[in-house]
């Protein structure tokens, strides 16, 4: 049977989903216990820290370095902080007594020739106020200390700063300027309201591509899902007229999830910015068909009449002139994200482009019934556990997380996240969801939305409500384990499969201890003969697909029910 040009779309749409299945939920930490052995006096956290630097009484650019294990705490909030000089130690790596006058000042040292718990006491000695170390890298290493290294006895704070922040200072200070620095270490706050707005994303993602047929006009939505569990199968299904969607089956479900597995491998170990790049690309192209599907959809729902005016076009054909003004917008959009994609806005063109997306292959991608349900959701589940909190066995660090962080990517981040900033944290920084915690449920919740309309179910004795708050529920505890993690990246589905499968599950259950089915039961004794005269008919139904398509079986202990 050959494709119609709307159901390759409809392929393509579903490739590029398998481009976008990170599904992670996380928020970088700004404190760490670190795996650097403790000791008494050296048994410190590691802290972020903001190093504010003025040259000539100028304001700076503010650096980022992080605490050692031992030393005096910093102050949490600037205002608590002290402004010092900064002095040059003399040697440089601060590993001998210094000769340099360092009394009430912040000693800056060079990394390496003696371990930090030297160059601090060093520093210590020499009347410094506090010492600063330049990496000779631009990671933030861990300042440990050795077992009899007498940590204790440091009472100054100890910093570390990259290689690059250490440079500007350098050249200030060798130009003879004037250079003073104030050291504070603030903490994120626990909640933030970014987490509210990514929460009502998701959650409004799912319901919107749920209720996408009402939006796009009822006809589109007669699909007939009788029953929440396995159907069998009958050779009526085979003459049921094409549909614009495609049906997940079990073997699809299994290969979709190994297929996304492979994927991430790939990110993993080739993880660049060309590769970055092309990911971005492909992005593009299926934002801007969602948001083209999302944005005709709503317009020739208000206004009927819009999409008859027609246009011939080379190569191309007849085509809507709505449509064709539709994409040249979609595409402008796409480009405009794409080149201001490190701009601080640039968050909400990403979001907006995730979000239609998510959309159409929430209307593209359909679970047949509640057996393909259970197995994508389960592979699902393990697939996002395995690859957060179990690949660190095999590889030494999570997987998912260092794709999502876009680790060894030159700068660039991998779009397939909805992201939002960080308004209340003094880091800064973004929440974000990967498109995988979003679509695997959502497929089920939009499933129970179809089944719901076709079996006219209420609000309340339906399913569809009920999955909504599960999922919304697990989301809450996605971000809840988050908290309690300390930001460590946390699998999603770890919550929000048993939140939705399992809402469902208890649901189903306690509808079979109440006696309630849906549809005409046929004895048992007649279900051959009903299936017999149902083939007998297919001939005659084939010519109305509308009779075929709102007919539907299921056999049961009590019978057939049609």
């Amino acid at each position: 049977m050959a494709f119609s040009s709307r159901r390759i779309r409809s392929l393509h749409t579903i490739v590029f989903c398998i481009f976008f299945l990170t599904s992670l939920s996380f928020a970088e930490e700004a404190s760490h216990d670190g795996d650097s052995p403790k000791f008494p006096g050296c048994d410190h956290p590691y802290n972020l820290v903001k190093v504010k630097n003025w040259v000539n009484g100028a304001g700076g650019e503010t650096l980022t370095g992080i605490t050692a294990r031992f030393g005096a705490l910093l102050p949490k909030e600037e205002k608590n902080g002290v402004r010092l000089t900064a002095a040059f130690s003399n040697p440089l790596n601060s590993c001998s007594p210094s000769s340099s006058k360092l009394s009430g000042s912040v000693a800056i040292a060079v990394r390496g020739d003696c371990d930090f718990t030297t160059k601090a006491k060093v520093a210590q000695s020499g009347g410094a106020a506090a010492l600063l170390v330049i990496n000779d890298n631009e990671e933030l290493a861990e300042m440990g200390c050795e077992k009899d290294s007498s940590a204790q006895d440091i009472s100054i704070p100890v910093v570390l700063i990259p290689k690059s922040g250490g440079e500007s200072l350098n050249r200030s200070i060798l130009d003879g300027q004037k250079v003073d620095l104030l050291l504070y270490a603030p903490v994120r706050p626990p909640v933030d309201l970014s987490v509210i707005f990514l929460w009502m994303m998701a959650v409004g993602t799912v319901v919107c591509a749920s209720l996408w047929s009402e939006i796009s006009g009822p006809e589109e939505a007669g699909e007939r899902y009788n029953e929440l569990s396995p159907k069998e199968t009958s050779n009526v299904s085979a003459f049921i007229a094409e549909k614009d969607y495609l049906d997940i089956d079990v073997k699809s479900a299994v290969v979709f999830v190994i297929t996304a597995s492979a994927f991430l491998l790939l990110l993993y170990f080739f993880m660049s910015s060309w590769f970055v790049w092309l990911l971005i690309v492909l992005f593009c192209i299926g934002g801007i068909e969602g948001m083209h599907n999302c944005i005709t959809t709503v317009i020739l729902r208000i206004c009927k009449n819009c999409g008859q005016k027609k246009l011939k076009l080379p190569l191309l054909g007849e085509t809507s002139l709505l449509s064709l003004i539709v994409l040249f917008c979609c595409v402008a959009f796409a480009i405009f994200w794409a080149t201001n994609r490190q701009a601080s806005y640039s968050w909400a063109g990403q979001d907006i482009l995730g979000i239609c997306l998510m959309i159409t292959v929430l209307q593209v991608a359909r679970l047949p019934n509640i057996k393909v349900a259970t197995v994508l959701l389960c592979c699902a589940f393990v697939y996002d556990i395995f690859w957060v909190f179990l690949s660190p066995i095999i590889f030494h660090q999570s997987v998912m997380i260092v794709v999502a962080r876009g680790d060894n990517s030159g700068g660039e981040t991998i779009p397939m996240l909805l992201r939002i900033p960080r308004f209340a944290d003094p880091w800064g920084g973004y929440d974000m969801i990967g498109f995988g915690d979003i679509l695997f449920p959502g497929l089920l919740v939009s499933f129970s939305f179809r089944y719901d309309k076709t079996n006219k179910k209420g609000i309340v004795n339906g399913y569809f409500i009920w999955l909504t708050v599960g999922y919304g529920v697990g989301l809450f505890l996605t971000y809840l384990g988050l908290y309690l993690m300390h930001g460590h990246g946390q699998p999603a589905l770890l919550y929000l499969v048993p939140c939705t499968l399992g809402t469902c599950v208890l649901l189903g259950s306690s509808a079979r201890r109440a006696g309630k089915t849906s549809g005409i039961i046929v004895p048992k004794k007649l279900h051959q003969g009903v299936l017999l005269a149902m083939h007998e008919a297919v001939d005659q139904l084939f010519r109305s697909p509308q009779v075929v398509d709102s007919i539907s079986f299921l056999l049961t202990p009590s019978g057939l029910i049609v």
